[in-house]
C-alpha cells in the first residue's frame, strides 16, 4: 500500500500526510485546483504588456482579463448587444462650451496587481505611455496598436487624485467607446523596472522596463498574470482583490495555449488536452457534439470582408468590378457548406434591423448572371480575367478558416472573371500590414485585404476605413478611400451627441458605403467555440470579447 511513495522524499510524504490530516481535522476536504485550457486560434501569446497585438484575439486574452479600462463593455448578456459600461470611470460627461473636453471620475479603491493604488496621475501616465514622445515611458511597440483606435484623444490632465480631463482634437462623440481599448498598466511596477535596468540610456532602459513587464505584469483586471512562455502558454491566477467582486473569477487557473490550426485545436479538445478551442473545425462539429461537448455560437457585431485598394490603378476603382464581386458569392452555399452554419451571410456592414443600417439602394445578393454582365461591360470575360490579389492570414482573431474561405471565394470569384491570387501571411503580420495600408511594400502587390474587424461601435465598424483622415499611418484606411460624402457625413455623426441623431447620420454613411460598394461583404462570425460539459455558467455574449469571470468547472 505504500508503494506509490517510492522515491519521494520523506519529508515531502510527511508533508502530504499533515496536510490530509489537517483538512480532516478542520471539517472541510481539500479542494482541488480548478484549472480552464483554452486553445486560442493565434499562433503565439499576444503581447502583455498592457497594449495587446493580434487584434481582438488578443484583446479578448491578455486585455480584457488581466487589465481595465476607463470604460468597459457589458459581457454579462447572451441577448443583447454588448453596450459601453462604467470601467475604472464612475462617469464622464462632455464639457457643454467646449466639447472637445471631457471630464472622468475615477473609481475609489482600486488597486493595480503589485498593490499600488489606481488614480488620476496613474491615467495620466498610461495615456502619454502612447501619446507623449518625451515620456520616458513612451513605446512605440504599443503605438500602433492603440492610437489608431482613438485616433482624436490629444491630452490628458489631472484635475484632482480621483478626475481627469480628457482632451480631444476635435468634438468627437465617440470618445468613451475608443477609451475601452487603453488599459491601464501600473507605474509604480513599470518605474521600478526601469530603474532596475542597467545605463544611462532613457530609450534603453525604458526597452528594458517594458519588456521585463510583459514577463510580470501588472494591471488591475480579474486575472493576474503568473506564468509565460512565448510561442507556448499563458498561465493566468484569478484576482481575489478585484474591485468588482461580482466578476471575480471562479476559475483559480487559466492556462492559455496558441494552436492555430483549426483541425489541431479540435484534436486538443476531443484528447482532453484543453477544456475550450476557439473557432473549432466545421466538419468535426458533429463529431464535437456526438461525443459530449457543447458548440457556443451567438451572431457577432463583426463582418468578414475584403477590404479594397483604391489608389490610382486599383482594379477596384471600377464600381462595377465592386459590385459584380459581391454578387458573385453565394453566401448561403459557403455558410450551410464550407462552414457548417458557422457563420451570418454579410449584406453590409451591419445587417437590417440595426440603427446604422440605412436605406442602401444597391442590395448585396448572389446572382451571378448580373456579376458576369458587370464584368463584361467593365470589358472583361471568359478570355480576359482580371487578376487581382488578396492578403490575408493562414489563422487568427475572427479570420475564421481564412484560408478555405479564401479558396472558396477564389473559385467563386473565376466564375465572374476573376483571377483571384492569395498572398498569405502570420495574423500578426496581417494585422501590422493592416495599419501600414495598400502603399506600404508590405502589401506585396495586393489591391485588397481580408482582414476582419468588429462593428460594435461606430469608429471600429466604419470610420476608420471610409474617413479619407484615417488612411495610415493614422488608422486603418488600408486601401486610401477618399470620398467627401463620407467625410462629412463621419463629421456630422462625430459631432452629434445625441445618440438618435448620431445614429441617423451613420446610417446615411452606412448606405452610402454599401451603394458604393467598399467592401466585399461575406460574412459575420458567430464566435463558434466548442468546450468540455464540465464548464459551466459560461455567457456567449453578442461581442468579440468574452468575461472568463463567470466560468465555472464541475
Amino acid at each position: 500500500m505504500f508503494r506509490s511513495f517510492k522515491g519521494v522524499s520523506c519529508s515531502c510524504a510527511i508533508a502530504a500526510i499533515l496536510a490530509c490530516a489537517a483538512a480532516i481535522v478542520s471539517g472541510a476536504p481539500a479542494r482541488a485546483e480548478t484549472v480552464l485550457r483554452i486553445a486560442m486560434t493565434a499562433g503565439d501569446i499576444p503581447r502583455t504588456l498592457g497594449q495587446p497585438d493580434q487584434g481582438g484575439e488578443g484583446n479578448r486574452f491578455t486585455g480584457y482579463t488581466m487589465y481595465d479600462s476607463l470604460t468597459l463593455w457589458d459581457l454579462s448578456s447572451a441577448s443583447k448587444p454588448s453596450a459601453v459600461i462604467p470601467g475604472l470611470a464612475t462617469t464622464w460627461k462632455v464639457d457643454a462650451s467646449d466639447k472637445t473636453k471631457w471630464i472622468f471620475t475615477l473609481r475609489p479603491g482600486v488597486t493595480f496587481h503589485d498593490g499600488s493604488p489606481f488614480n488620476a496621475d496613474t491615467v495620466i501616465w498610461n495615456v502619454e505611455k502612447v501619446l507623449k514622445p518625451d515620456a520616458p515611458q513612451y513605446d512605440t511597440s504599443q503605438v500602433g496598436v492603440t492610437v489608431p483606435r482613438m485616433p482624436t484623444l490629444a491630452s490628458a490632465r489631472k484635475i484632482d487624485d480621483m478626475t481627469v480631463e480628457l482632451t480631444t482634437k476635435e468634438p468627437d462623440s465617440f470618445l468613451p467607446f475608443n477609451l475601452t481599448f487603453l488599459y491601464m498598466a501600473s507605474p509604480t511596477k513599470w518605474q521600478a523596472l526601469f530603474d532596475a535596468a542597467p545605463g544611462d540610456d532613457v530609450k534603453a532602459k525604458s526597452q528594458a522596463a517594458w519588456a521585463a513587464f510583459s514577463k510580470d505584469a501588472s494591471g488591475t483586471g480579474p486575472w493576474k498574470m503568473t506564468r509565460l512562455v512565448p510561442r507556448e502558454r499563458l498561465e493566468l491566477a484569478k484576482n481575489d482583490a478585484y474591485w468588482d467582486k461580482a466578476r471575480v473569477p471562479h476559475v483559480d487557473k487559466m492556462v492559455l495555449l496558441p494552436i492555430p490550426e483549426a483541425n489541431a485545436r479540435t484534436a486538443a479538445l476531443l484528447s482532453g488536452q484543453v477544456d475550450w478551442i476557439e473557432a473549432p473545425a466545421p466538419d468535426a462539429v458533429a463529431q464535437i457534439k456526438q461525443r459530449g461537448f457543447v458548440i457556443q455560437a451567438n451572431e457577432q457585431p463583426h463582418v468578414w470582408p475584403w477590404q479594397f485598394s483604391r489608389v490610382e490603378g486599383s482594379p477596384w476603382n471600377d464600381i462595377r468590378v465592386r459590385k459584380a464581386a459581391n454578387l458573385c458569392i453565394d453566401r448561403e452555399g459557403l455558410k450551410d457548406g464550407l462552414l457548417g452554419g458557422l457563420m451570418v451571410p454579410a449584406t453590409g456592414t451591419v445587417e437590417p434591423g440595426h440603427p446604422w443600417r440605412g436605406n442602401p439602394t444597391f442590395q448585396i445578393k448572389y446572382d451571378l448572371p448580373a456579376a458576369q454582365a458587370l464584368m463584361k461591360e467593365a470589358g472583361y470575360g471568359p478570355n480576359k480575367k482580371l487578376t487581382v490579389k488578396v492578403q490575408t492570414s493562414a489563422s487568427g482573431s475572427g479570420q475564421m478558416l481564412p484560408l478555405p474561405m479564401n479558396e472558396y471565394l477564389q473559385q467563386a470569384l473565376a466564375e465572374c472573371y476573376f483571377d483571384v491570387q492569395l498572398d498569405v501571411v502570420e495574423w500578426s503580420i496581417l494585422f501590422t500590414n493592416w495599419r501600414r495600408g495598400v502603399k506600404d511594400p508590405s502589401a506585396n502587390g495586393a489591391s485588397a485585404i481580408n482582414a476582419t474587424y468588429s462593428t460594435a461601435d461606430p469608429f471600429f465598424a466604419m470610420v476608420r476605413f471610409l474617413q479619407s483622415g484615417m488612411a495610415p499611418p493614422v488608422s486603418y484606411n488600408w486601401g486610401f478611400v477618399n470620398n467627401p460624402t463620407f467625410d462629412e457625413l463621419i463629421r456630422k455623426a462625430r459631432q452629434t451627441f445625441d445618440p438618435d441623431a448620431r445614429d441617423k447620420a451613420l446610417a446615411e454613411l452606412h448606405a452610402a458605403s454599401v451603394d458604393d460598394a467598399d467592401f466585399l461583404y461575406v460574412a459575420h462570425d458567430v464566435g463558434s467555440r466548442a468546450m468540455s460539459p464540465k464548464i459551466k455558467n459560461f455567457v456567449q455574449p453578442k461581442s468579440w470579447y468574452v468575461d472568463f469571470s463567470p466560468v465555472t468547472m464541475n
